[in-house]
C-alpha cells in the first residue's frame, strides 16, 4: 500500500503512524510518500511512471544500471565492532570500516532517505522456518523494490502483520559517499554492520549487491546456528534423493542442476541443517548474454513474462530485446521469481543430500572427469574452490588458461575464514554419509586450444550414474597426480575418457601439464594449511618428492 501525506483523506488519516511503522527499525523518518509492499504490478506501474525503465514486447521490466553493472568487491566492508572482530576473516574480501565511521555514514544516509519518496519491502531469507531471517528494504527506487521482492521469500499477507525486522537493507544507489568523511574507498560503499543488523548500499544502482549482502549475512549468523550456508545448487530426485552442485561461474552448476527428471529446490544459495537443506531465496538471477529458448528454455521463458526485471538487456523502442548485445555489459541479468520456472520443489527445502558434487571447468586438461571424494578431500577441494579461466571469458587473458581458486567456491561472500565453512562441510558429510564427487566440465585429451571441451553427453551420464547410486559401487584405482579415486568403467563413457592421461596422445605432454597445475594447488592450499587438521593435510594435492 502507499502511505501518501494527505492528512484530508479519510484513508490516509493515520499515514505518519503507518508509515512509522512500515520504516520501524531503519532509522529513518518519513516526510514524503511510503510505498510499503507493493504488489508486483504496482511496482511495474511505479517504476514505469517514474522513467525508471520500460517494459519489453512480452512485460518484463527492463532497466539499466548506469556505471555500476557488476559488484564493487574493493567497496564492502564490514564494520569492526567489538563483538565481531575476533570472527570476521579480515583481509582483501572485508575491508574493516571503524565504527565511529560507520555512526556517520549511516546518519548521512538515513537523513538522505528522509527526504526521499521511499519504497520499503518486508521479505525473508531462508525457506526453513527454523532459520529464517527477516528483511526490511529501503530504497528509493520502486525497481529494486520489485528486485528484492522477486529475489527473496515473500511472506504471506497475514505474516506481515507486525513484522520486525532481524536486519534492516538501507539502499540508497544516487546517494554518494564520501572517503573524506566516511572512512570509506570511493563514493560507492556496501557496508555491513553484524552488531547493529544493518546494511548500507549506496551509490550503485546494480541490484546484484543487495543479493549478495543478504547472503553475507546468511553465511555469518548460520555457522552458530549450526547450519552450513552454501553458494550452490541443489535438487531432488523422485526418491527424495538431494543433491548439491558447487561451482564457480562457467563450470556449469545451473545447465547440470536442470534436470526434467529432477526437481529444483534453487540455483544458487542454500542451508545444510538439521532438517536437511533449504533455498535462501524466493527467485533467481539469471545470466542472459546470449540466451536462447532451445538452449535454455526454462530461463528464456521466465525472463520473457511480466514481472521480471531484466537488468542492462537491450530492447529497441518496440521493446523488442537482443539478448547478444553486450553494449552495456556482458553481465546482463534476468531476476524473476522461483514459480516462473516450472518442475521446481515448492517448499524450496529437501532432506539430507546423498550427493554433494563440486565442478571445476578445467582448461589445463589433465582433470579426470569424475572422482570421488573422502570427506577429507571434500573439505580440501571446497577450501581450493577451483577453476580455470580461458581467453574470452575475462578481460585481459591471453592464450593459456589461467588457474583460478575461490575459496569455497565464493571467497566474495564469506565474513568467516574458510576452514570454518570447510569443517561444517567434512562433518556434514560424514554425519550423513554422503557420496562426494569432483566433476570435471573443461577440457579432455590436450589443454585449451588444443583437446576438446568434456562431451556434455558424457558429463550427464557420470552424474546420472552418481546420483542413481551405482557409481559408488563400481571399482576404482587411484590416479598418481592429484591422489583422486577414478572408476574403471562407467557404462557409455569410453575408458580413455575416464583416465585424462589416456586421452592425451602425448604422455609426456600430459605430465608436463598435470605437475604445472598441482604446484598450483600446493601454493594455493599453503593459506590455509596451518588451519585444518591432519586428515585434510594428508589429502592436499602435493608434487612428488
Amino acid at each position: 500500500m502507499t502511505l501518501a501525506a494527505d492528512n484530508a483523506h479519510p484513508r490516509h488519516r493515520n499515514w505518519r503512524a503507518a508509515a512509522a511503522e512500515a520504516l520501524a527499525g531503519t532509522g529513518v523518518h518519513a516526510s514524503r510518500p511510503v510505498h510499503a509492499n507493493l504488489t508486483a504490478p504496482a511496482l511495474v506501474a511505479e517504476a514505469v511512471s517514474r522513467h525508471e525503465g520500460l517494459l519489453s514486447a512480452d512485460g518484463a521490466l527492463v532497466v539499466a544500471t548506469g556505471v555500476h553493472t557488476g559488484r564493487s568487491a574493493q567497496d564492502k566492508f564490514v564494520v569492526d565492532e567489538p563483538s565481531v572482530t575476533g570472527e570476521v576473516w579480515w583481509g582483501r574480501v572485508n575491508n574493516r570500516l571503524a565504527p565511529e565511521k560507520f555512526a556517520v555514514l549511516k546518519a548521512r544516509v538515513q537523513a538522505y532517505l528522509q527526504g526521499q519518496e521511499l519504497f520499503t519491502q518486508d521479505l525473508y531469507a531462508g525457506a526453513d522456518p527454523a532459520h529464517r531471517v527477516r528483511v526490511r528494504m529501503v530504497t528509493t527506487g520502486a525497481w529494486q523494490s520489485l528486485f528484492s521482492r522477486n529475489i527473496f521469500i515473500r511472506p504471506r499477507p497475514e505474516e506481515l502483520a507486525g513484522f520486525q525486522p532481524d536486519y534492516v537493507i538501507l539502499h540508497a544507489p544516487h546517494f554518494q559517499t564520501d572517503p573524506a568523511i566516511d572512512g570509506v574507498r570511493s563514493g560507492t560503499t556496501i557496508a555491513l554492520s553484524f552488531e547493529q543488523r544493518i546494511i548500507v548500499i549506496a551509490g550503485s544502482e546494480y541490484a546484484g549487491e543487495v543479493k549478495k549482502s543478504i547472503f553475507t549475512v546468511m553465511n555469518w549468523i548460520l555457522p552458530d546456528r549450526g547450519v552450513m550456508p552454501m553458494h550452490c545448487s541443489a535438487n531432488i530426485g523422485g526418491e527424495g534423493d538431494v543433491a548439491l552442485f558447487f561451482g564457480l561461474s562457467g563450470t556449469g552448476k545451473t545447465t547440470l542442476s536442470s534436470d526434467p527428471h529432477r526437481r529444483l529446490i534453487g540455483d544458487d544459495e542454500h542451508g545444510w541443517g538439521e532438517n536437511g537443506v533449504f533455498n535462501f531465496e524466493g527467485g533467481c538471477y539469471a545470466k542472459v548474454i546470449n540466451l536462447s529458448a532451445e538452449a535454455e528454455p526454462e530461463i528464456w521463458a521466465a525472463s520473457h513474462r511480466f514481472g521480471t526485471v531484466l537488468e542492462n538487456v537491450v530492447a529497441d523502442a518496440y521493446g523488442r530485446l537482443d539478448l547478444t548485445d553486450q553494449s552495456l555489459t556482458e553481465n546482463t541479468r534476468s531476476a524473476y521469481p522461483v514459480e516462473y520456472i516450472p518442475n521446481i520443489e515448492a517448499s524450496l527445502c529437501g532432506g539430507q543430500p546423498r550427493n554433494v558434487v563440486m565442478l571445476t571447468c578445467d582448461a589445463f586438461g589433465v582433470m579426470p572427469p569424475i572422482a570421488k571424494l573422502s570427506p577429507a578431500q571434500a573439505m580440501y577441494h571446497f577450501l581450493s574452490g577451483y577453476t580455470a579461466l580461458v581467453a574470452g571469458t575475462e578481460k585481459g587473458l591471453g592464450a593459456e588458461p589461467v588457474a583460478t581458486f575461490s575459496t569455497c567456491f565464493g571467497a566474495p561472500f564469506l565474513p568467516r575464514r574458510p576452514e570454518v565453512y570447510g569443517r561444517m562441510l567434512a562433518e556434514l558429510i560424514a554425519r550423513h554419509e554422503a557420496d562426494c564427487w569432483l566433476v570435471n566440465t573443461g577440457w579432455s585429451g590436450g589443454q585449451y586450444g588444443v583437446g576438446q571441451r568434456m562431451s556434455i553427453r558424457h558429463t550427464r551420464a557420470l552424474l546420472r550414474a552418481a546420483l542413481d547410486g551405482s557409481l559408488a559401487r563400481t571399482r576404482f584405482r587411484k590416479e598418481r597426480f592429484f591422489g583422486l579415486a577414478i572408476p574403471e568403467h562407467v557404462p557409455g563413457v569410453p575408458a580413455e575418457v575416464l583416465d585424462p592421461r589416456e586421452s592425451w596422445s602425448d604422455k609426456a605432454a600430459y605430465d608436463h601439464m598435470a605437475r604445472e597445475l598441482v604446484g598450483r594447488f600446493e601454493k594455493n592450499f599453503a593459506a590455509f594449511e596451518a588451519g585444518v587438521g591432519d586428515e585434510v593435510r594428508a589429502a592436499a594435492i602435493r608434487a612428488a618428492a
